[in-house]
């Protein structure tokens, strides 16, 4: 059932639904929650039909808040707010409202959105695209509990992970730490099976995928050992290998859908590791609904300190190999001339910062 409604308001959109409700037999409200998605025209579609799929594991009452841009400085200057109600098979198993903002009401959502929200129920804002800085303080993520972006879908993905560790307030989340929730769970799986000290670890996975930064940060802060992030191919996370006192430990997903898990000592396992849909992504987020302190402490941990830490460890052999090397050399040409002291000794100076400011 559809109901469309024209220069509106909060009080007559209340109206509707519970007219629709009526309508279709259901007068009772049976949702556990209020979810707001935050987006555009473009992406409003593919955000309503995740958030429909997922409401078959939470019913909901969604509300879909789309702020239209107005050309002319005269339809700028006038407030109308437009709505369409769906309840029943065109809503899944929850109410859906979508919301047309124009004017100066497009910076007045909350204003709209409050009235809407379920008596007593949890409140989480969905932003698929263009999320504020601070979603915390943003005026409809303060309406929330909890506040979930997609650094993924950034302009910008790795420098927004840096914005979004200085901004975090508990309660904020992130699609793309939502991704890696297998790959954490397997890994930890895999750890749980020997006995021995991780050493060192690398992330492999495509270029600007905040993924495999946060992977990376993860492994780096709970672990308390160096991670290397090395590039690929994809699709997305690839690879992540443990070196340990026992022998390695290798996750590998090359086409993005099964992976191979292997340990030394133990024969080869076949992992169903697929990507998933924006839909189950959102699930699982809206079965928690409090703060995720370990996506605070991978997310804090920063992405400059995890290259430091990679980068001053693994090179560091190499490096005094290459001293080395570099010393035998001029011992030889001193032996051999008697006239390669200076030379040999001013380049091998010359040479040690040079290797210890590329591995930083």
């Amino acid at each position: 059932m559809k109901t469309d409604l024209t220069d509106t308001t909060s009080s007559k959109i209340n109206k509707a639904l519970v007219l629709g409700r009526r309508a279709i037999g259901t007068p009772a409200v049976g949702m556990v929650l209020t979810l707001v998605i935050v987006t555009d025209e473009e992406n409003a579609y593919d955000a309503l039909k995740a958030a429909n799929e997922a409401s078959r594991e939470h019913p909901s009452r969604t509300l879909v808040v789309i702020k239209r841009v107005s050309r002319g400085p005269r339809d700028r200057s006038k407030a109308r707010l437009d709505a369409e109600v769906r309840l029943g098979a065109d809503a899944s198993t929850g109410e859906t409202v979508v919301l047309r903002l124009y004017g100066e009401v497009v910076d007045h959502a909350q204003s709209v959105v409050l009235p809407l929200l379920l008596p007593d129920a949890p409140v989480v804002v969905w932003w698929p695209v263009n999320a504020p800085v601070d979603p915390a303080n943003d005026p409809l993520g303060a309406l929330a509990q909890r506040r979930v972006t997609d650094t993924y879908a950034a302009e910008q993905p790795i420098q927004e992970l840096t914005a979004r560790a200085d901004a975090y307030t508990p309660g904020d989340t992130d699609l793309s730490w939502t991704r890696i929730t297998p790959w954490r769970s397997m890994l930890a799986a895999a750890l749980d099976q020997v006995v021995c000290e991780v050493t060192s670890a690398e992330v492999e996975g495509e270029e600007f995928n905040p993924s495999v930064e946060l992977l990376a940060m993860w492994l780096a802060d709970r672990l308390g050992i160096p991670v290397r992030r090395s590039a690929s191919g994809g699709p997305g996370l690839t690879s992540v290998r443990l070196e340990t006192t026992c022998g390695p430990i290798v996750l590998d997903r090359p086409d993005g859908s099964l992976a191979t898990l292997s340990i030394q000592g133990q024969p080869d396992r076949a992992v169903a590791l697929k990507r998933r849909e924006t839909a189950e992504l959102i699930a699982e987020e809206l079965r928690r609904l409090d703060p995720d302190d370990t996506y605070a402490s991978a997310l804090r941990f920063g992405l400059e300190r995890l290259d430091e830490e990679a980068a001053t460890t693994a090179p560091a052999e190499a490096v005094e190999t290459a001293v080395v090397v570099e010393e035998v050399a001029g011992a030889t040409e001193v032996a051999a001339t008697g006239t390669g002291t200076g030379e040999s000794a001013k380049r091998t100076a010359r040479k040690t910062p040079a290797k210890k400011a590329a591995a930083k």
